[in-house]
C-alpha cells in the first residue's frame, strides 16, 4: 500500500510540475518610435530613432535569450504600443503593423497590441498568479515612467506612458517571487526601479544613464552610458 501510494504521490507532482512549467510566461513591451518629421527638427546629436524598429529589434533579441535559456517553446507574451507604428509606418509608407504581426507569428508569440499604460496593466493582471518570471521593456523612458509614446504627435513629448504613481495597479501577485524583470529604456534606475519593487515586489533592473540602440542593429542588446542598477 505504502509502495502505491508514493508512486501515485510522484505521478501527481510530475504532473504538477509539468503544469506549472507550462503556466510560466515572460511578458516583453515595445514602445513605440518617433516620427522623423519632429526628430529632423532637432540637431543631429539630439535626434532620436532613425531606425523605426529599435524597440522591435531589441524585443526579438530577448525572444532568443529566452528561448535558448527556457527552451523553444517557451510561452512568451509580446505588448506592442500600435499607434506609434502605425504612424510611423504612414510616414515611412511602410506596413509595419503588419510586419510586427508577421513577426510575431513566425516566433510563435502572443501579440498584444496596447495604446495606453491601462491596456499594459490589464494584460499583465490577466495573466494566472505566480506565472511570470521574465519582464522587459524596450523603449523611450525617463526615470518616472515607461514612454510609450514619444515624440509621434508633438516634438520631444510623451501622450502614452506607464508612471511610477500607476505601478500599484499591477497586481504583483502575477509575478514569481524572483522574476528578471529589467528595463531597457534611460533612467528607469534613478527612480522607477525603487517604486516598482515597492509595487509589484520583484526587482527592476534599471538604467542610471540614458540606454543607447546601436548595437540592436548588429544583433547584441542595448548599452547604458551609466550604469545598471536594481
Amino acid at each position: 500500500m505504502r509502495v502505491r501510494f508514493l508512486i501515485l504521490f510522484m505521478v501527481a507532482m510530475a504532473g504538477f510540475s509539468s503544469v506549472a512549467e507550462s503556466a510560466q510566461r515572460h511578458l516583453i513591451l515595445s514602445g513605440g518610435p518617433a516620427l522623423r518629421k519632429w526628430e529632423n527638427l532637432r540637431v543631429t546629436r539630439d535626434q532620436h530613432d532613425r531606425w523605426w524598429a529599435n524597440f522591435i529589434r531589441g524585443a526579438t533579441l530577448r525572444m532568443v535569450e529566452i528561448r535558448r535559456a527556457y527552451g523553444s517553446d517557451a510561452p512568451i507574451t509580446w505588448m506592442v504600443y500600435r499607434p506609434g507604428y502605425a504612424s510611423r509606418g504612414l510616414e515611412d509608407r511602410k506596413p509595419y503593423t503588419t510586419w510586427i504581426t508577421e513577426l510575431a507569428e513566425r516566433r510563435k508569440v502572443t501579440l498584444v497590441w496596447v495604446s495606453s499604460g491601462q491596456d499594459v496593466i490589464n494584460t499583465i493582471n490577466r495573466q494566472p498568479s505566480r506565472s511570470v518570471i521574465g519582464f522587459d521593456f524596450f523603449g523611450h523612458s525617463n526615470k518616472y515612467c515607461f514612454l510609450l509614446d514619444y515624440s509621434r504627435e508633438i516634438i520631444g513629448a510623451s501622450k502614452a506612458w506607464l508612471h511610477q504613481d500607476d505601478l500599484s495597479k499591477i497586481r504583483g501577485s502575477v509575478f514569481a517571487r524572483n522574476a528578471d524583470c529589467t528595463s531597457w529604456g534611460c533612467h528607469t534606475g534613478e527612480s522607477m526601479s525603487a517604486v516598482w519593487k515597492r509595487a509589484v515586489g520583484t526587482t527592476l533592473v534599471g538604467a542610471k544613464g540614458k540606454t543607447n540602440y546601436e548595437s540592436v542593429g548588429q544583433g547584441k542588446m542595448p548599452t547604458v552610458s551609466g550604469r545598471w542598477v536594481r
